[in-house]
């Protein structure tokens, strides 16, 4: 198989960016995308020519640091899955494939299709924890969770914070990944007594650091490599609610 890849190059966030054309030869259709654009990396740098940086770890859907827009998706096409484990099998012979970056406010470019997503980091910082010192490791059953309480909390916790959501949000909104990380506390009996602080706080954080409001179109729900429903974002909405009536809770 051959590809022709148009690919974002910009040195850094405050240069200007452009797609540059590069072409892939000789790809299996077995390859992942990773390892395709690998393999036309080590044709550049075999020509003594400029690769393009892009940023990967675990290779196994868990990090999603392997974030770009492929063809304008986040991920790519296929549902449930991240940039890695994308196979170019999923591509036509001779397709021409645009990579972009995640174009967010919130996230800056370093350096071609990395981005600094650091403000989630923030946002996590802001409430996305318990505050209670657990000492030893508690008995698994010291404290009762309903079945249909833990099942939402696990679904919520699949959330890997990679950033697909506001990458496809027309307002560059982080809703989904807030919602998903204040629900899976909020569904377990430790995460309880700072509920609505909780919530207050990382919303208040998610906002100065330039993310933008939820329109319910659900370009996020679509794009997330765990599939987390969009649902959270209105037991977000409520929670922040009550949050704002009752500021001591």
């Amino acid at each position: 198989m051959e590809f022709t890849l148009q690919v974002w190059k910009q040195s850094s966030n405050d240069s200007k960016g452009e797609l540059k054309t590069y072409k892939a030869k000789n790809v299996s259709p077995d390859m992942s995308f990773l390892e395709m654009l690998d393999s036309v990396n080590i044709e550049l740098e075999s020509a003594k020519n400029e690769r393009f940086e892009y940023y990967a770890d675990c290779l196994e859907g868990i990090c999603g640091s392997c974030s770009m827009m492929i063809n304008g998706i986040a991920h790519g096409p296929g549902r449930g899955i991240t940039t890695c484990q994308l196979y170019m099998r999923s591509f036509k012979d001779g397709e021409t494939i645009t990579v972009e970056p995640w174009k967010v406010k919130s996230f800056p470019i370093v350096k071609d299709l990395v981005t600094d997503r650091s403000s989630f980091d923030r946002i996590m910082q802001a409430g996305g924890f318990i505050s209670v010192n657990t000492g030893n490791a508690p008995d698994g059953n010291s404290v009762p969770v309903p079945k249909e309480s833990a099942d939402t909390a696990m679904d919520a916790a699949q959330c890997i914070g990679c950033g697909a959501c506001a990458a496809a949000c027309k307002n560059g909104s982080a809703m989904l990944f807030v919602a998903a990380k204040a629900a899976h506390l909020a569904h377990l009996p430790q995460g309880q007594a700072e509920r609505y602080r909780r919530v207050k706080s990382m919303v208040e954080q998610m906002d100065a650091e330039g993310f933008g409001n939820c329109t319910n179109q659900y370009e996020c729900e679509a794009v997330c490599p765990k599939e987390i429903s969009a649902k959270f974002i209105t037991q977000l909405n409520r929670d922040y609610l009550r949050a704002s009536f009752s500021p001591q809770k």
